[in-house]
């Protein structure tokens, strides 16, 4: 038998879309951090997430809600929050911190505003003079952009689990003509740490990842590579793992066209001298719609979880692992459906003590059009 070549290829990508039908994930419960009428609540992957066992700690912005169609449904014209959310059962009850109310800041000026404060009202950054124990079993550390055509950045930490933090300091301009900060990095030892951050391009937009590094505790840094070329459109927001004293496996969000043309995927990259030289990897995700970042983990079984948002009908929060270092990955898993439109996603996802993860994101659903953080706890099949 025969078959036409459009037929042949009809064929092709039916059989190609039955080999890919995502499947729902081994669900636990879908959990609520902050939701309320008329404000709006996003972004966990612009903050950070920490954990210490069972206790989980996220960052995130609220806002008072303003309807703006498909655009993120924010009033910009009223204060926008940095919060934190803190968890000490593995993600299945959460209370809510403002550091601004509670003067949670120290500064060698005495306390001053909360943590990333959106106005900056705690003063100037100032350079590190103490050099950082990275390796405190208390220790977290969240840096932060002040502005994307600035291209300045912030850095904070703390010793007790995020209640206290010290800041803000400047994040080093690593040569570069602008950094644009967002959490990512990887303790090496008590003065040792990589960050991996997005730089300013040529034309000074924002859209080109890097590797630094510190051996002193932040005193100095030091720019170590380029994770590719520069692109023509950008690749930022990294999330980076390390597979052995000399591998890291790490995914970032790309996008590249304008109109018709565009592409929006989440790419990936290794290096196998420590961040010296990045070589690309298979892309763990083709196509998310509109574009979103992604969030890597290393699951104590070896393998990597990514977690990313589909801004693209039917608007979703899906799961890929890989069993290989990102050589190749799984098809997708559901994490949750049911989101009413693009303005979603930005996960940060854990691993708790019992195994499970904990994907936390933001969302609206066809029943409340309030952005609202939530997180789903979920069981990776079985490798």
């Amino acid at each position: 038998m025969r078959f036409c070549q459009s037929c042949l290829s009809l064929l092709l990508f039916f059989v190609s879309a039955a080999c890919c039908v995502a499947q729902t994930a081994q669900i636990d419960r879908h959990v609520v951090l902050f939701g309320k009428e008329g404000e709006f609540a996003g972004w966990p992957a612009n903050h950070g997430l920490w954990s210490w066992g069972d206790e989980i700690l996220v960052g995130f912005s609220i806002g008072s809600h303003q309807d703006l169609g498909s655009r993120h449904n924010i009033n910009r014209e009223q204060p926008e929050y940095h919060v934190l959310a803190r968890s000490r059962d593995g993600g299945v009850n959460w209370e809510i911190e403002k550091p601004n109310d509670r003067g949670m800041l120290i500064n060698a000026g005495g306390m001053r505003h909360g943590i990333t404060d959106p106005n900056h009202q705690e003063g100037d950054p100032k350079k590190i003079t103490e050099s950082i124990r990275f390796n405190h079993p208390d220790f977290c550390m969240t840096m932060r952009f002040q502005n994307v055509d600035g291209g300045s950045s912030r850095l904070y930490y703390s010793y007790d689990r995020g209640r206290r933090w010290r800041g803000p300091f400047k994040v080093p301009a690593f040569n570069q003509r602008g950094v644009m900060a967002r959490t990512d990095y990887l303790v090496n030892g008590k003065t040792d740490c990589q960050v991996f951050l997005t730089a300013s391009k040529a034309n000074d937009e924002e859209g080109r990842v890097f590797a630094g590094s510190t051996k002193d505790g932040g005193l100095t840094w030091k720019f170590d590579a380029y994770v590719g070329p520069e692109p023509p459109g950008f690749s930022i927001m990294p999330t980076t793992v390390r597979i052995s004293n000399h591998h890291l496996v790490m995914a970032t969000r790309r996008r590249e066209g304008p109109g018709e043309a565009k592409r929006r995927w989440i790419d990936g990259w290794h290096s196998l001298d420590n961040g010296m030289s990045w070589t690309a990897l298979k892309d763990p995700v083709d196509d998310v719609g509109e574009g979103n970042p992604p969030s890597l983990i290393r699951m104590r079984d070896g393998r990597l979880c990514i977690t990313y948002g589909d801004r693209k009908p039917p608007f979703r929060m899906y799961a890929k692992l890989s069993e290989d270092a990102g050589q190749s990955w799984s098809d997708p898993l559901i994490l949750r459906d049911n989101i009413a439109g693009r303005d979603m996603g930005y996960p940060r996802t854990v691993q708790r003590a019992d195994g499970k993860l904990v994907t936390i994101y933001y969302l609206h659903t066809p029943d409340n059009r309030y952005r609202r953080v939530e997180a789903t706890i979920w069981s990776p099949n079985s490798p």
